[in-house]
């Protein structure tokens, strides 16, 4: 029976399921009303009436995180678990049936009076926020202060501490979503920051591929040439005329195409650059330190100066002495 009574025990009043009993979508089970206090809590802006709301939302199961999402009917929209709530009033009657009259055992949980020692504690000291005994109100410290029945106050502080938690709860639940939140920002940033490095690296890697391409081929053309200038040293040194005119025109056409670089790109100045990555707020700057704010000095020496002008008009025979001038 303890172990079934474990399984009956709502996880926001620890107490036994109040019907009626809803199941959520995770298959975890709340008192209506802990859900609707826990809804209320994790949307309070939403419109109520009569102490529920009344249009969708969504919470967290206080057992498992689970997020469920609620439809216009709000917790009213929640299936009841009619199982639960037969099993809970069989718990009932196995337990009325099977109750003992108490014992001394009972007695001696109950909470007794550390001033009165055989009296009970029954009454709540509200001047002094603490439970108290009959006797301490008749003849003792709390003869002048305020007292409450002890049910009435154990009701109402479970009932702060239950709201408490379920505030607490949403509070919760808000400050995961602000995390969430914050953990997508910092992915997107990181992707941003990956996606702009792989595109400069790009850049960069196909820039320096060109540049390379075309040092070798400035490398082949000076090759070649060297080749020619060789080969032209060697005909000149050749001693027969015949011989010198049948390699020379060849040679020539050889040499003034060798000594012609226009058909190999050339590098623009600046090429190397990746100023379009970066931002300049040179005119912004400029913007911000060309205005000129109003100073207090200036706000009172125009003050004074409407006071003279004022004086010197009403007084007619006295004349407005000479302002200074204002420093540059």
């Amino acid at each position: 029976m303890d172990n079934l009574e474990k399984q009956l025990i709502c996880p926001i009043c620890l107490e036994i399921f109040t019907k009626p009993v809803v199941i959520l979508p995770c298959q975890h089970n709340l008192c209506r009303k802990c859900a609707n206090d826990i809804f209320q809590a994790s949307n309070p802006y939403l419109p109520t009436r009569g102490g529920s709301v009344t249009s969708g939302g969504r919470f967290r199961c206080p057992s498992c995180r689970h997020e469920v999402v609620l439809d216009r009917h709000g917790v009213y929209g929640l299936q009841r678990n009619l199982l639960v709530e037969n099993i809970i009033d069989m718990f009932k009657q196995e337990s009325t049936s099977s109750a003992k009259p108490a014992t001394p055992e009972r007695t001696e949980e109950q909470a007794m009076c550390q001033e009165h020692e055989e009296e009970k504690i029954n009454i709540y000291c509200v001047t002094h926020s603490v439970p108290t005994c009959s006797m301490c109100k008749v003849f003792g410290a709390h003869q002048d202060c305020e007292v409450a029945p002890l049910k009435s106050m154990y009701q109402t502080q479970k009932t702060e501490l239950t709201d408490g938690i379920a505030m607490m709860v949403g509070n919760n639940d808000r400050i995961q979503g602000i995390i969430s939140q914050l953990k997508e920002t910092c992915r997107t940033v990181e992707e941003r920051k990956r996606d702009l490095s792989s595109k400069v690296a790009a850049e960069q890697e196909e820039k320096l591929n060109y540049i390379r391409g075309l040092t070798k081929k400035y490398k082949e053309h000076l090759e070649q040439s060297s080749k020619t200038v060789e080969t032209g040293i060697q005909t000149l040194e050749e001693p027969e005329m015949a011989v010198f005119l049948q390699t020379v025109k060849d040679l020539l056409k050889r040499t003034g195409e060798a000594s012609s670089t226009s058909h190999l790109e050339k590098v623009e100045q600046g090429y190397e650059a990746m100023d379009h990555y970066t931002v300049n707020f040179w005119r912004e700057g400029r913007a911000l330190r060309s205005i000129d704010f109003i100073s207090d000095d200036e706000d009172e020496y125009e003050e004074v100066d409407g006071g003279k002008a004022e004086a010197g008009v009403g007084g007619g025979a006295s004349t407005a002495a000479p302002l200074p001038s204002p420093a540059p």
